[in-house]
C-alpha cells in the first residue's frame, strides 16, 4: 500500500476488516442489550447482606454476576473496537464513554461480593462445597478471594472505590484521545523525497530506512511534538500513578508495586530478579550497539540508527497474504488442529488490517467471552508485519483456547502471562523462517531480526519497568513528578543502558511521554519477564516435540485456573528464579555471536 496517504477506511476491502458484525449486526442491537444489563443491575443488589448465607444463595450470585458479565463484555468490545476504527468519530466514543459508565456502575453494584465472600471462613466454604456440589467450578475463586482479606474493605468502602474507577481512568482516556486523536505530527520528506505525514503506524517504518536524513527527521519530529505537550502529559502520567498509589493505600498494600504484583500473586523477587539480572549483563547490549555501528560504517551511532536494518534483505516488502502464509507455516509446530483454528480465524476476519485516518495506533488482540478473538493491526508490508500478526495471533489463541476450556470465571490468563504465547510464536516464526531455503543476506537479517525483538522486549521493557518503579517510589514519597524531573529520569536510564556505544540525543528524554502501557501500572515488566518464559517453552517446543507440545497447549487451555507462576511452572518454567532471564541472555548472546561470524 502507499504510505503518502492514508486509505479511508471506507476504500478498504471487507476481507481486510474485522468483522463486528458478528457481535452485533447493528447499533439498535447494541443498544439494546444495553438497555437490558442496565436494567438487570438491580438484580445483583438483591444479593447484598445476603450473598453467604447458604452454599445455594451464593452459587445463584456468583452465576447471575457470571452471566452480566459475558453480557457486558459483549458491549464494551463492541464499542472500544468501534471507536478504535476512528476516534474521530463522535458516535463510537459515545457507545465507549456510555459503557465505561455502565462498566463502572457494575463494579459497584457488584462490589459487594469480594468483602461478603472474604467474610468466609475455611471451615464454611469446605462445609459449602459438602452441601452445594455445583460450587467445585468456583474452588479456586473462593481461595483467592481468601487470601485478598487484609486488604479488602467494608462493603461501602469498596462500593465507593468501584464508583470512583471510571474518574480514575481519566488520565489515561485524556492521554489516549491526545495521542490518538488530536495530536498532529509535522511532514516529512521520506527516501524519495516525496513529502508525507508521520504518523504512529509510519514511525518504526520511517526508523527503519536506509536513509539517515529520513531516521534523523522522523525521530526529531516524533519527539519535538511530543516535547510541546510536556507539561499535559506529565500532568497526566502524575495523575496516573498517583492513582495507582491511591488504590494501593486504600486497599492496605505497601506499595503500588505490590499491589500490582499481588492480584497475580507474583512474588517481588521476580520483578527485583529481573532487573538486577538484565542490568548486570548490560555488556552485552554496547556489545550489539558496537557491531551494529560496524555494520553500518558509521564513526557515532545515534538513538536513530539502532532500528535501522543492517541488511538490505530486512527492507523487503512482504504482502498480507503472504504473512499469513508465513505465521501458518510456522504454528504448525503446535499442532495441525492449532494452524487449522488459525486459518479459520483469518479467514473469519478476525483481522482489522491496514492503518486509515483515525484508527488507534499500534495493534492488540481483543474480543470477549461471548465473541471469537479480533486482532487490530496497522499492517505495514515488512518483516515487522509479519511478526507483529504472529504475535496478536498468539494472544488471541491464548484467548481462544482458554475460552473455549474454562468456564467464564478463569477464561481470562493473567496479565503476568499475556505475553507468553505471542512471544512463543514470534520465536517459532524466527524457526521456521531459518529452516528455509534462504541465502545468507536473509539469513543475517531474520537473525538480526531475532535479537532486535531481544533488545526491545528484554532489555528496553526493563529499562522502562525500572523507570516505572522508580516514578512509582517517587510518588509514594511525595516528590514531584513534574516534566523536568520525569525526562531526567528517563534519560538516565537510557544512558545506562545504550552508552557508552549510543550518542544519546537530547530528545530522547521525552520518550517515556509515548508509551501508553504507562497508564497500565507495572505492565510492561512483563513483557521481559514473557519474552524469557516464551524462550524456554519455543526451545522446548523445538527440541523435545510432542511432549513439550502438549505442557504448551494445555497451559494455554488453562487460562486463569491457577497462579500464574504455578501454571507456568507446570509448563515447565520456573520464573520466581533468575534463571529464565539469564537462560534468555543465553540465548541473545548465542545469537549475536552467529551474526558476529556471518558478517
Amino acid at each position: 500500500m502507499s504510505t503518502a496517504t492514508l486509505p479511508a477506511r471506507s476504500e478498504i476491502a471487507t476481507e481486510f476488516i474485522w468483522d463486528l458484525e458478528s457481535i452485533y449486526d447493528s447499533v439498535d442491537a447494541w443498544e439494546a442489550d444495553f438497555s437490558a444489563l442496565s436494567s438487570r443491575l438491580p438484580e445483583l443488589a438483591g444479593f447484598e447482606g445476603r450473598l453467604i448465607s447458604s452454599a445455594q444463595t451464593l452459587l445463584a450470585g456468583l452465576r447471575l454476576r457470571d452471566e452480566l458479565e459475558v453480557a457486558l463484555g459483549k458491549l464494551y468490545s463492541y464499542a472500544h473496537m468501534k471507536r478504535d476504527e476512528d476516534a474521530t468519530q463522535p458516535g463510537p466514543q459515545a457507545l465507549h464513554e456510555r459503557v465505561s459508565s455502565l462498566a463502572s456502575r457494575f463494579s459497584a453494584a457488584a462490589a459487594f461480593f469480594t468483602p461478603e465472600i472474604v467474610a468466609l471462613d475455611h471451615e464454611t466454604v469446605e462445609r459449602f462445597f459438602g452441601e452445594e456440589p455445583d460450587l467445585a467450578v468456583y474452588r479456586f475463586l473462593l481461595d483467592n478471594a481468601l487470601r485478598l482479606k487484609p486488604h479488602v474493605r467494608s462493603t461501602e468502602v469498596e462500593g465507593l472505590l468501584a464508583q470512583s474507577r471510571e474518574m480514575a481512568r481519566g488520565a489515561s482516556t485524556i492521554y489516549d484521545m491526545l495521542q490518538d486523536a488530536d495530536m498532529k505530527f509535522p511532514r516529512i520528506r521520506d527516501e524519495s523525497g516525496e513529502e508525507i505525514e508521520l504518523t504512529h503506524g509510519r514511525y518504526i517504518p520511517l526508523q527503519q530506512s536506509a536513509d539517515r536524513r529520513v531516521r534523523r527527521e522522523s525521530f526529531e519530529a516524533l519527539y519535538t511534538t511530543y516535547a510541546a505537550f510536556r507539561n499535559t502529559i506529565a500532568a497526566s502520567y502524575a495523575t496516573s500513578v498517583k492513582k495507582d498509589v491511591f488504590f494501593a493505600r486504600a486497599h492496605n498494600h505497601e506499595s503500588s508495586q505490590r499491589a500490582a504484583l499481588f492480584d497475580d500473586n507474583v512474588p517481588p523477587e521476580v520483578y527485583a530478579n529481573l532487573v538486577a539480572t538484565v542490568e548486570s549483563r548490560l555488556d552485552l547490549m554496547q556489545r550489539y550497539l558496537a557491531l551494529r555501528k560496524r555494520i553500518m560504517g558509521l564513526d557515532e551511532l545515534h538513538l536513530y540508527d539502532v532500528y535501522a536494518h543492517l541488511i538490505p534483505e530486512a527492507k523487503r516488502v512482504i504482502p498480507y497474504q503472504q504473512a499469513t502464509e508465513q505465521v501458518l507455516g510456522a504454528v504448525a509446530a503446535l499442532g495441525s488442529d492449532y494452524r487449522e483454528a488459525v486459518a479459520r480465524g483469518l479467514a473469519s476476519r478476525w483481522v482489522d488490517v491496514y492503518e486509515t485516518p483515525g484508527k488507534a495506533s499500534g495493534a492488540y488482540s481483543g474480543g470477549s467471552y461471548g465473541t471469537h478473538p479480533f486482532v487490530l493491526m496497522n499492517y505495514q508490508d515488512n518483516l515487522d508485519g509479519v511478526y507483529t500478526l504472529a504475535h496478536e495471533l498468539g494472544h488471541s489463541m491464548h484467548s481462544f483456547y482458554s475460552r473455549a476450556t474454562q468456564p467464564l470465571v478463569y477464561a481470562d490468563y493473567s496479565l503476568f502471562v499475556a505475553e507468553v504465547a505471542s512471544i512463543t510464536n514470534e520465536a517459532l516464526l524466527t524457526d521456521y523462517l531459518l529452516r528455509q531455503d534462504i541465502d545468507p543476506d536473509t539469513r543475517k537479517a531474520l537473525i538480526n531480526n531475532e535479537l532486535e525483538k531481544y533488545r526491545g522486549t528484554l532489555f528496553r521493557q526493563t529499562m522502562f519497568a525500572h523507570f516505572e518503579q522508580e516514578t512509582h517510589r517517587m510518588a509514594e514519597a511525595g516528590e514531584a513528578l513534574t516534566s523536568e524531573a520525569l525526562n531526567a529520569l528517563h534519560e538516565s536510564l537510557v544512558e545506562r543502558y545504550f552508552a557508552p556505544e549510543c550518542v544519546i540525543d537530547g530528545l530522547i528524554a521525552f520518550e517515556w511521554s509515548r508509551i501508553p502501557h504507562f497508564y497500565r501500572a507495572f505492565y510492561v515488566y512483563q513483557y521481559a519477564t514473557g519474552i524469557s518464559a516464551a524462550t524456554a517453552l519455543s526451545r522446548a517446543i523445538l527440541s523435545e516435540g510432542q511432549s513439550a507440545v502438549e505442557r504448551y497447549r494445555r497451559f494455554l487451555s488453562a487460562g486463569g485456573s491457577g497462579y500464574p507462576i504455578d501454571l507456568l511452572r507446570e509448563a515447565g518454567v520456573d520464573m520466581t528464579s533468575p534463571a529464565p532471564v539469564s537462560a534468555a541472555l543465553d540465548h541473545f548472546s548465542g545469537l549475536l555471536r552467529q551474526l558476529e561470524e556471518l558478517v
